[in-house]
């Protein structure tokens, strides 16, 4: 859980971490810049940035508007590319990739849920979860399926459409849709932004608890310190760059971290 580059973050916690003696991490970003336009117009969106993801650990990524958290989030991803710097998933460099590449790797090994939840209408709860792996021609394996529907609650729900589910109910859906295939790490960007604080705290509950139980990586970009709260870790960016980090967070404590960056 080593970060270099512009922080003044030490080393004493990540040599703690016990995730980090156990295996390589998950995904690993060193040097990442990245850089909008150019010449007078350039706006630097990274600079410099370096951090790891260590399995069955739930990071948030927070900061001022503006401070690069949904590009580092869009290029660790692949979703976006980088100016320079490298990010990996696992042994492969993904800044290397071809497109047709990327696309086959964000399907196979790369979780995603968004503010919005993506759920095809007329489809039940069940198929909405199993659409990715069909379009994949994935077997799914019907006992992973059963445990996923059970920690995130949604048991009673399987044959319903999205009309007839709770916000709270249709973005759990969408979470089980994203761990159904293990995937190696999950981008949640704004996961609870359409809902209200109770549907939030349950989705936010479900995504510490696949954490700890499934041993799933996710990293959330948030910019609420009480979804942040949920989290193992919180880093924070400021004008592009890695400026701090908290671990077993409080909302008070990240609220703080985050008046002090704004100011």
């Amino acid at each position: 859980m080593h970060m270099s580059g512009d922080t003044n973050v030490s080393d004493t916690a990540a040599t703690a971490d016990p995730h980090s003696v156990d295996a390589p991490p998950v995904v690993s970003a060193r040097g990442l810049d990245k850089t909008y336009g150019s010449g007078d117009s350039a706006v630097r969106a990274l600079d410099n940035v370096s951090v790891d993801f260590s399995r069955g650990a739930f990071t948030a990524i927070m900061g001022p508007s503006g401070s690069g958290k949904s590009t580092l989030m869009h290029c660790l991803a692949g979703l976006d590319t980088v100016t320079s710097g490298s990010v990996r998933l696992g042994r492969t460099d993904i800044t290397t990739l071809k497109d047709k590449e990327l696309t086959l790797l964000r399907r196979d090994r790369i979780g995603f849920i968004f503010q919005s939840f993506n759920l095809l209408p007329m489809l039940t709860a069940e198929q909405n979860i199993l659409l990715p792996a069909q379009i994949a021609k994935r077997k799914v394996d019907r006992e992973h399926f059963n445990h996923l529907v059970h920690v995130v609650g949604l048991g009673e729900r399987l044959d319903h459409t999205p009309a007839k589910l709770s916000g709270g109910q249709q973005q759990r859906v969408a979470v089980a849709r994203a761990l159904l295939n293990a995937p190696e790490v999950v981008y949640a960007d704004e996961p609870t932004g359409n809902l209200d604080s109770r549907s939030g705290s349950e989705v936010l509950g479900f995504l510490r608890d696949s954490a700890r139980e499934l041993n799933q990586t996710i990293v959330m970009v948030t910019h609420d310190p009480v979804a942040a709260a949920y989290a193992d870790r919180v880093i924070f960016l400021r004008d592009g760059q890695l400026v701090d980090e908290v671990r077993e967070p409080t909302s008070e404590i990240v609220l703080d971290r985050l008046v002090k960056l704004e100011s």
